[in-house]
């Protein structure tokens, strides 16, 4: 009991960490791209309170899945067009990406440390948790399914949109709940098959996951 109580708590702790930067690379990106709009919503801040959906983030802790309010931006806005958007796009995930690559040494650093009880112990699943998130979340939001990041770095390469573009957009949001849903299910019943979200954010953060600790391990 008291060890699923500490990782209810390194995981929102985790959670307050990762999730506030990455909305703010978005808003800091946009903002030297010429947009103002995060700015005027009260996006251009690390506070977490400025980020957070309250509902996500019990999901987040409890589900394991969940959200945080999404930065609003005016790509209207931006010196250039596509440029912008794109580095926008990606700002997100590649702020996961180098946050699990500087909490990894920190949880390996953590290990040695002298004990101080539950303070210790929450400390190192906090270390551990943003990291395991930092990839989670990079290697979620890459997918192409909108309205997630991966989508719009796609949508910054295609020149000419088709009706099956405008489509896919269109349910790309429902395609994405009935994953999630179907994950749910999966856990729910244990038909593991259904868990297609699940397998697929697994693999591609097991890979993902490869060169933060190849580099970390020559040292630890």
């Amino acid at each position: 009991m008291i060890e699923r109580i500490i990782k209810y708590i390194a995981v929102f702790l985790a959670l307050i960490i990762v999730l506030p930067l990455h909305e703010f690379a978005h808003a800091f990106v946009a903002d030297k791209s010429g947009d103002m709009t995060p700015r005027m919503y009260g996006r251009y801040t690390l506070n977490p309170m400025a980020h957070f959906d309250v509902l996500g983030l019990l999901m987040f802790v409890f589900a394991h899945f969940g959200w945080a309010k999404p930065v609003p931006v005016n790509p209207a806005n931006f010196r250039h067009y596509k440029l912008d958007s794109f580095l926008v796009a990606i700002a997100g995930v590649v702020t996961n990406y180098f946050t699990a690559f500087l909490a990894f040494p920190l949880y390996c650093l953590s290990i040695y440390i002298p004990q101080f009880g539950l303070f210790t112990t929450v400390l190192q699943y906090t270390l551990y948790f943003v990291y395991f998130y930092g990839v989670i979340f990079c290697v979620f939001n890459l997918l192409p399914i909108y309205p997630l990041d991966g989508f719009r770095v796609v949508d910054c390469f295609i020149k000419r949109k088709t009706p099956f573009y405008f489509n896919y957009k269109k349910y790309g949001i429902y395609v994405l709940y009935a994953l999630v849903f179907m994950s749910f299910i999966a856990d729910w019943t244990g038909l593991i098959y259904l868990d297609i979200l699940s397998t697929v954010i697994g693999f591609l953060a097991n890979y993902a996951s490869i060169p933060i600790t190849a580099f970390w391990g020559l040292i630890f």
